[in-house]
C-alpha cells in the first residue's frame, strides 16, 4: 500500500495528513414558476467548492505546528492547496479551529477552505464590434467607451464577471438596472467596462 503525498498550502506542509477530508460541491439554480403550478430550473453555474477537515499534531513539536500553520491562516492571501486526493486548488484559508484544549504535545484541529473564482485580470478586455447569435452563441455590443455583453441563454452574472475580468460586486455595480443579480434574461444588456 503506498502513502499519500503530504497535504500543503503555500509554504505549509503536514507532518501528516488530516484525518478527515471533505469536499462540498454546489451548483447554483434559479427556479422560475410557470402556469399551471409547475416551474423551470434554470442554472446559474457552479459555485465555489468547499473543503473542510481535521486532524492533530502529535510529538513535542505539536503546539509549535499548530502555531506555523495559524501564522499561514493571519496571511491576507490566497494560496495553492495541494491535497493527496483532491484536485490542487487556488483557495482562501477561511477557519482554523482548535477541536480541544492544546498541550505541547498534541493539537486536533479543525480548517475549511474555499475555491477561489479564477483571478481577476487587470485593465478591460478587447470587445469585437456587434455579432448575430445563433443556437446560443455569445453577441457582445460596445457603444463609445462603454462595452456591454447580449445576455444569451445560460449566461450568469457569476459567468460573465469572471469572463470579462470583473469582481462581480463590480460588475452589479456597473449595472444598477438589475434588481435580483440571480436572474438575468436572454436579450438583455449587461454593462461590463466603463
Amino acid at each position: 500500500m503506498s502513502r499519500l503525498a503530504p497535504m500543503r498550502y503555500k509554504n505549509f506542509v503536514w507532518p501528516h495528513n488530516p484525518y478527515t477530508y471533505s469536499i462540498d460541491y454546489e451548483r447554483r439554480v434559479a427556479a422560475h414558476p410557470m402556469p399551471g403550478g409547475d416551474c423551470q430550473l434554470e442554472s446559474l453555474g457552479q459555485g465555489y467548492r468547499v473543503m473542510r477537515g481535521e486532524g492533530v499534531f502529535v510529538g513535542p513539536e505539536a503546539y509549535r505546528t499548530f502555531q506555523a500553520l495559524a501564522s499561514i491562516y493571519y496571511e491576507n492571501t490566497p494560496g495553492m492547496l495541494v491535497h493527496p486526493v483532491w484536485q490542487a486548488a487556488k483557495v482562501w484559508f477561511v477557519e482554523l479551529a482548535l477541536a480541544q484544549e492544546p498541550r505541547a504535545d498534541y493539537v486536533r484541529y479543525r480548517f475549511t477552505f474555499w475555491e477561489c473564482p479564477p483571478p481577476s485580470q487587470e485593465g478591460l478586455k478587447e470587445v469585437p464590434s456587434p455579432q448575430t447569435g445563433t443556437g446560443g452563441a455569445e453577441t457582445r455590443a460596445q457603444s463609445g467607451t462603454a462595452a456591454y455583453h447580449i445576455v444569451v441563454k445560460g449566461d450568469t452574472l457569476w459567468d460573465l464577471a469572471r469572463q470579462y475580468g470583473l469582481a462581480l460586486s463590480r460588475l452589479i455595480a456597473l449595472n444598477p438596472q438589475i434588481k435580483n443579480p440571480n436572474l438575468i434574461r436572454v436579450g438583455e444588456r449587461i454593462k461590463v467596462s466603463g
